[in-house]
Formats: structure tokens, sequence, C-alpha cells
């Protein structure tokens, strides 16, 4: 390859590889298509790489005179050691996808075969996905989803000795299609209560379409308007609350947190949380969790919640919720600090009955609060800690169980 001149326009201008599926957008550049795939698909990429204008229209349309001219180029450089390139499988058309999805109605068996040919196609390239969200097959997926029936026996197919059950099928493909930001709000508005419908899965399916329930909800959501988010049912809440208890998957639950950690500050969702039973599941997660950005989130959900009356109560009803929280200050990241000594800061604030301080105390919290104001830890973590302290130095600066060689680092009250 090094001794051979390539000529220039076989070179994607992303990859600045030769072309193994050149393809053109609007704006007349081609590119090898995986390269121009991932850019504008799972980059989310709107502009063209190489002229800067955004493209409106994502068609990528084959530039098959292009394609013959590197093969015809790559045979004849064959005895160099170049490989011929193969012929591409032409991407899916919106008319198949149709054909498809009417077959689907025809009965049960065809439903299940329409699923596993959906999945076959979106796992082949980004085109693929884009002509399926085009072609009313994420409405058809969601329709089964709506439709769940853990109950039913109609249409649910055997695999030798497993289960096929089409909802399971419907999320797993929905989930994986990566939809667009517009598909995914058009799902939310379209196709009725979609987040009823999930909520519906969690609390019935298996393990694999409880945790594909939660990865859609959580893409769903992150596009949602306020009023929807709003207006999002306890159940819900009961439900991923439960997906975190039951640790159905890794991926499942650090989707959950992360939802939690979103949808928590609108409305009166921080309350739904804590009244779904969240804060002790959080604290146990807390308690075995050695990950940075798990324990991050963790301390994240649990200040959201802390900032309502039935959070804080949740808190201090846990024989570890002070010693926990605490525990991970200086320990973790300086973002994990921030989190719990605000946590601390909600719970001196409002909480501050007598049994309550003397636990800080007994603790050691008071004393780790000492130190954030020691340590480099960021000058807000720094003021949070120093506002928790003066609020009851008359408690605690002289207390028995203080210290003494932090005393000269007690803040003063005044």
């Amino acid at each position: 390859m090094e001794e051979i001149d390539v000529p220039p326009f076989f070179i994607c201008p992303i990859s600045l590889e030769i072309m193994k599926d050149p393809v053109t957008v609007p704006t007349g550049i081609t590119y090898d298509r995986e390269s121009i795939e991932n850019w504008l698909f799972s980059g989310k990429n709107t502009a063209c790489p190489v002229t800067k204008q955004v493209i409106a229209d994502c068609e990528l349309t084959p530039n098959h005179t292009l394609r013959r001219l590197i093969q015809s180029w790559c045979m004849s450089n064959a005895c160099h050691g170049i490989e011929r390139i193969p012929t591409p499988k032409p991407p899916i058309s919106k008319a198949q996808i149709t054909e498809l999805l009417n077959d689907a109605a025809k009965s049960p068996l065809h439903q299940i075969k329409c699923l596993r040919r959906l999945q076959s196609i979106a796992s082949e390239n980004a085109t693929n996905k884009r002509c399926m969200e085009s072609s009313g097959a994420v409405e058809f997926l969601a329709s089964i989803v709506s439709n769940y029936d853990p109950t039913a026996v109609d249409g649910l197919l055997y695999n030798e000795f497993e289960p096929i059950r089409p909802t399971d099928e419907a999320l797993t493909i929905l989930y994986n299609l990566q939809l667009s930001e517009a598909a995914l709000k058009n799902l939310m508005r379209k196709n009725g209560d979609i987040v009823v419908s999930l909520t519906r899965v969690m609390q019935r399916g298996t393990c694999k379409s409880r945790a594909y329930a939660v990865l859609l909800l959580k893409s769903m959501l992150e596009m949602a308007d306020p009023m929807q988010l709003i207006s999002l049912r306890h159940e819900l809440f009961v439900e991923l609350v439960r997906v975190l208890r039951d640790r159905i998957s890794q991926q499942a639950s650090k989707a959950t947190l992360q939802l939690l950690v979103s949808v928590s500050p609108w409305g009166r969702n921080k309350v739904k949380v804590a009244e779904a039973g969240a804060v002790p599941v959080l604290i146990e997660l807390l308690l075995c969790s050695s990950q940075k950005r798990a324990c991050e989130t963790i301390l994240t959900v649990l200040d959201e919640v802390c900032r309502c009356a039935e959070g804080r109560s949740e808190l201090l009803n846990h024989g570890a919720g002070l010693a926990v929280v605490s525990k991970k200050i200086l320990r973790v990241s300086h973002v994990a600090n921030q989190r719990a000594v605000r946590i601390l800061l909600s719970i001196s604030k409002f909480c501050a009955t007598s049994n309550v301080l003397q636990e800080m105390l007994q603790l050691g919290i008071v004393a780790k609060l000492c130190l954030v104001l020691q340590v480099k830890c960021g000058h807000k973590t720094k003021e949070k800690a120093k506002e928790v302290l003066k609020l009851h130095a008359r408690v605690w600066m002289n207390s028995p169980c203080m210290p003494s060689n932090l005393r000269s680092s007690y803040p003063a009250s005044s």
C-alpha cells in the first residue's frame, strides 16, 4: 500500500481510507457510507464535514460509478496486495419495510417473523435504521408495546424451549434503533401514553423487557417537555425503584439513576421518588458501590430527594443514612463531596433535632466537615460545610466528642 499512489478521489474525507461503499450527500460530497453514517447519525451532526453546510435531507445516494472504479483499480493492483472491495449490500427501501409491516398483520407467526426481520435490518447499518424510522416501523413497534398483556398466550411462540415474546423483541428493536430526537418526541406525542405502557411492562415483564423499557424511557424523557415530566405518575417511580432494588442489569441500573437525576427536579417528582421508597434503596446501593460515577449519580439523586421533607425523613429513618453519606466525603470525588455536603446541609437546616445533632457528632460527621475546611475540595463545598457548622456551633463546638485538634478549624458562628 505504501508503494502505490491511491487516486485521491478514492479516499473518504472522514476516514482517509479507500471507500468501500461510496455515497453522496445532498451537498455533492462523496463519503464512505459507514463513516458518514457515524458522523450524521451516531454523532448527531447536521453539517457536511467538508462544506460545513447543513444537510436537511440525510438521504445517502450510492455512487455506483465511483464504486466500480475503485473495484476495478483494486483488481488491477491485486499483485501489490490490494484486496478487491466486495459489492455492498444495498440498503433497505421504504417499500420493503411497508410490505413487511403489512405482512405482520396476517398472524402472530407473521408478526414474529416481521420482528426478527426488522431486527436483522436494523443491525446492518444506520441508513436502514433511519429508513425504518421514516416508514412506520416505530409506530408498529410502539403499538406492540402498548398492547402488552402479560397474561396472554396467543401468539406466544417457542424457539426450542424458550418463549418468544413480541414485546421483548419490539422493545429491543426500538431501543437499538437509536431513534432521532424528532422520532422520540413523536413517540411521546402520537402513541397514546407510551410511558404508561412501558410502566406496565416494567410491572409484569421479563427482566429483558424491563431493562429495555427503562433504557427506552430514559431516551424518551430526555426529549420530553416540562409538562410531560411534571405529569409522570407515581406508578412509574415505584417501578424505577424496583428496577434498582432488583438489580436486573448494570446498564438498567445506570439508566434508572440517570433518569431519576433528570426528572426529580420537576414538579413534585422528588416527593414521588421518596414515596416510591427510593431512599433506602439508594442508601443500600451507596453502601456497596465503589465506582466513582455510580457514587456521584446516587448522591445526586439523594441530594435532590432530600430537598423535600419526605426524602429527608426517609434518610433519617434509615440506620445507615447519615453515616454512608458522610463516609463518601473526601473519598470519591469533588462532585461527590459537593452532593454529600449539600445533603447534610438539608438535614441540618430542616431536621436539626437534638437527637439528629448528637448523631451527626457521634458519627464523626462534624469532624469530617471540619476536615473539609482544611483540604482542597472546591469553594462551594467548603462554603456549604461552613454553613452546616455555623448553624449548630453552640451544640457542637465545645462538645467533648469534638476532637481537640479540629477545634481550631471550627468556623466562628458570628
